[in-house]
């Protein structure tokens, strides 16, 4: 099973999404999630990243696979196990963000959200998952306060 995760570039609850994600990703894994996708840009991503880490010490077959935008940029690999690079070769820059995040979408069977507004790139990427009927996890959005 491949899991992707999409969420916002700022957030501001990082320790209860980190929580969170460190409940959830067990139980996907013993349910066969072998293999994440991950973006690494911003600070979802970087926490889903550190998540994924964390559960390779109890489950180590597991796969952090870096789902890059762009060949020609520079990224830290040392958090991913691997790096995949879409069919993105056709796609204008500007774009490639977005056609990536579809692209993981469209190969993940589960997608971990960290939306917390309906603006924005990681919206657009978790209307998408709607839209394609995958299974979404996602982070508990606080109601309103009054």
């Amino acid at each position: 099973m491949i899991v992707t995760f999409c969420g916002h570039s700022k957030i501001y609850q990082t320790c209860e999404i980190s929580k969170w994600l460190d409940i959830i990703l067990p139980s996907l894994i013993e349910g066969g999630a072998a293999t994440f996708y991950l973006g690494g840009y911003g600070d979802f991503d970087s926490l889903a990243a550190a998540a994924v880490r964390r559960q390779k010490a109890t489950y180590p077959s597991i796969e952090a696979v870096l789902v890059l935008a762009y060949l020609n940029r520079d990224a830290d690999l040392s958090r991913y196990d691997s790096t995949t690079y879409p069919p993105l070769e056709n796609v204008p820059p500007r774009y490639a963000i977005v056609r990536r995040n579809e692209w993981m979408v469209q190969e993940s069977d589960v997608v971990i959200s960290g939306v917390t507004h309906g603006w924005g790139g990681a919206a657009k990427t978790l209307d998408f998952a709607k839209r394609k009927q995958k299974i979404i996890f996602q982070f508990p959005m606080q109601a309103n306060k009054k």
